[in-house]
């Protein structure tokens, strides 16, 4: 898989609430604070979209997408000053998937998704802006097709429409995802920015494909077609760390889902990441992940069934 693939499928992103709004007149409503990744897509009109501590509106017209990564509350509205509507019973109807009306539809059409994340999810989160919007025309037509079939879903519901939605929702997050990693190459760090580069993406690419190999500086550098300085100056540049320390957070990352999900020994683990002793890797997994390898395991199963438990608790 390419790195952004890698880091999706370890976080594990689970849609278990899509749904479309759709609001006629004079409306605002209030969606409170939430875990995860919100994904929205303006079918039809526009409207006004205020994040809590984000200091200027956005104006939403049809065919934008938006992601809010930050689980902030936020405001959705025809006009600002209106007073708010709590969103929870107005989208208590659409809980199992389907159609949401306000004041009774008509002016402004939206579909969406929430997204939860396993494991780390500070290493998606924490280097996105509290608002990612996709606006412009190109990248507007790249995401159409996902979110007109989506739409055609939740209003026309048919079996296995829910499965349908759940699948579009992933591939609108991970399109809006690419995109914006596209518009901010050369003007964001991190690893998502730095794979917009392409003697960066190589470097990334070949530590994701074998984390286990005993990579340098000098070889990585090989694959990057840079001298060993540059590409060092260049992906702590790009990145915002270095490359090794970049290959070990990885490699820890990887460890703490297989912790969590694999049931293999902390010895089969380290080996399979390049350790050849036990305690070189558990000391390099506290460093990074905050806990010694049996700890963390132990932690994220019972964070696990605490989430889960909540989910099914609000679903009721």
């Amino acid at each position: 898989m390419d790195p952004l693939s890698d880091v999706l499928s370890l976080l594990k992103p689970r849609s278990y609430l899509s749904a479309g709004f759709d609001a006629g007149g004079d409306w605002a409503i209030h969606f409170p604070r939430n875990a995860g990744i919100k994904c929205y897509a303006v079918v039809s009109g526009q409207c006004w979209l205020a994040v809590d501590d984000v200091p200027e509106p956005v104006l939403l017209q049809a065919g934008d997408c938006f992601l809010l990564p930050g689980g902030r509350p936020f405001r959705l509205a025809s006009d600002l000053a209106l007073p708010s509507a709590d969103a929870q019973p107005i989208f208590a109807a659409a809980r199992e998937g389907g159609v949401a009306r306000y004041k009774g539809g008509g002016d402004c059409f939206l579909v969406g998704s929430r997204f939860t994340l396993t494991g780390n999810a500070s290493m998606l989160l924490g280097m996105l802006p509290p608002i990612v919007h996709i606006r412009t025309e190109t990248d507007k037509a790249a995401l159409r097709w996902s979110v007109e079939r989506m739409m055609q879903e939740l209003r026309e519901p048919q079996p296995g429409g829910y499965l349908i939605a759940e699948h579009l929702a992933h591939m609108m997050m991970v399109q809006a995802l690419r995109l914006h990693m596209a518009d901010s190459a050369g003007g964001g760090v991190g690893w998502l920015f730095a794979l917009a580069d392409k003697q960066m993406g190589a470097a990334i690419n070949a530590m994701h494909a074998d984390p286990a190999r005993r990579w340098t500086l000098l070889t990585l550098a090989e694959k990057a077609g840079m001298s060993r300085s540059s590409f060092a100056l260049k992906f702590k540049q790009t990145v915002g760390t270095s490359p090794l320390d970049y290959l070990t957070r990885w490699r820890m990352l990887l460890a703490g889902d297989r912790l969590t999900h694999s049931g293999d020994p902390t010895s089969v683990i380290a080996l399979s990441l390049g350790y050849e002793s036990e305690s070189a890797f558990s000391t390099a997994f506290k460093r990074v992940m905050g806990a010694s390898p049996r700890h963390y395991g132990r932690r994220q199963t019972l964070g696990s069934l605490s989430q889960n438990d909540a989910e099914t608790a609000s679903a009721r």
